[in-house]
């Protein structure tokens, strides 16, 4: 696709992902000149695997965010904990088997929840919570069993709780890349029944498709990504790796697609640039970096995101609320001089701030910059430009009021109305047609 084919936000979107990508790349030099950081093999398996990890979250969390259901991915891996207890005590230490009891825990949390939703008058928030807490405390319990126990192979086995990355090797980054791969494959299968699901879960039903096993089929992906963060982020903050890069790809764009793909490079940076300025110094964790680093990305994206971002939105209503008082005093001044006389009929400056609110200075000042008015003494007069520009804007509000009268029997596009706008920048020309042929039968 050519970049000038892109609409603003396509462009938008993939700037932001050309630049995460950049200010990835460029943050190795940069630590290792800045930081002194070392790039070791431990510091390059932890940030690889932290990288893949948070390709798979991101990408998975986009519909946990979208489907309001973030609290479920903070209940179904605090859940994981009395699994990896059990797994313990049934198969020892072996990282595969305690991974396999934590998604097991995790799934059977994730049925209750279901069993809770389906026979009872608890709303989800609440069976959520039941769940988190109940398993979360069942977990603690078993653990400090377990620590009672006089065997050496349990020492750290309570480092799933908040994640211990620097015990990640070689071969667990390869489990957790083939099993990404395998989730990230289902994904794409089953791309446009989860999209279905999400958005509109009634119209999916009544087209056939099986949505109790879709969304089961969705939540265990999910429960996937969590069991394969458990060593490195621990169940505490493995919510935040799942849901901090679909919100901060929310404030990008509109479009599933773009939010996942956006999702998954904000989360590869988190994993990535988090576990690099953990090896800064051995007295920082990991896992918490990594979420401190996906914070970031929330609250710049929350900042600075175009269209969403707050710093946009103080900057259009800054726009908007210049634009209105030049409007709102252009107006004034016209009805003013209809009603006395002619055109050229000058307005006392007290009146037309008396009627205004505490923006027609403002307003005037546009006005008179943009050669609209002209300032006499004590009183505005408006120019030829200024007549012409009112009566163009009176004329859309005169189509405006047809438009809303008579839009449905002409049977005209459907929009929003806003009276500050020009109608004919935002009817079709034939629409506009039917309404000027209105104004022409209609008696002033």
């Amino acid at each position: 696709m050519k970049l000038k084919s892109m609409s603003a936000e396509d462009k938008r979107v993939w700037l932001a992902i050309a630049g995460i990508v950049v200010l990835g790349i460029c943050f190795l030099p940069i630590g290792q000149w800045l930081f002194g950081i070392r790039y070791t093999y431990t510091v390059r398996v932890v940030a690889l695997g932290g990288s893949i990890l948070g390709v798979i979250s991101g990408a998975l969390g986009c519909f946990a965010v979208l489907r309001r259901e973030s609290l479920m991915g903070d209940a179904l891996s605090h859940a994981a904990l009395p699994g990896v207890a059990v797994a313990f005590l049934l198969a020892g230490r072996d990282l595969g088997v305690l991974l396999i009891g934590a998604g097991i825990a995790s799934w059977i949390a994730l049925r209750f929840i279901s069993a809770l939703l389906g026979t009872t008058r608890l709303k989800q928030d609440a069976a959520m919570g039941i769940v988190l807490a109940s398993w979360f405390a069942g977990g603690i319990a078993l653990l400090a069993y377990i620590q009672s126990i006089p065997d050496a192979s349990q020492a750290g086995l309570d480092r799933f709780i908040f994640g211990q990355a620097a015990a990640i090797i070689e071969s667990d980054v390869l489990l957790i890349s083939g099993v990404g791969a395998a989730v990230l494959l289902t994904l794409a299968l089953f791309w446009k029944e989860f999209k279905l699901v999400t958005f509109d879960m009634g119209f999916a039903g009544a087209n056939g498709f099986q949505v109790g096993l879709i969304n089961t089929l969705l939540s265990t992906l999910i429960v996937i990504a969590i069991v394969l963060g458990l060593q490195l982020a621990g169940v505490i903050l493995m919510v935040g790796m799942l849901i901090a890069p679909g919100i901060a790809a929310r404030q990008w764009t509109q479009k599933l697609n773009h939010m996942v793909i956006l999702a998954a490079v904000f989360g590869a940076f988190a994993g990535g640039v988090g576990a690099v300025i953990s090896a800064i110094d051995a007295d920082i964790p990991t896992g918490p970096m990594i979420i401190v680093v996906a914070f970031s990305l929330v609250l710049a994206s929350i900042t600075l995101a175009p269209g969403r971002g707050l710093l946009w939105s103080s900057w259009r209503r800054r726009l908007d609320s210049r634009r209105f008082a030049r409007q709102n005093a252009l107006r004034d001044l016209y009805r003013y001089v209809l009603s006395h006389g002619s055109p050229g009929t000058p307005v006392p400056d007290a009146f037309i701030r008396g009627i205004g609110d505490r923006s027609a200075a403002l307003g005037l000042a546009q006005l008179l910059s943009a050669g609209l008015v002209e300032l006499t003494g004590d009183s505005w007069r408006l120019t030829d430009t200024g007549i012409e520009a009112a009566r163009r804007d009176a004329h859309s509000l005169q189509l405006w009021d047809l438009y809303r009268l008579y839009a449905d029997d002409l049977d005209l596009p459907l929009l929003g109305e806003d009276r500050h706008l020009d109608i004919r920048d935002v009817l079709p020309a034939d629409a506009i047609g039917q309404l000027e042929a209105m104004t022409e039968q209609r008696p002033n």
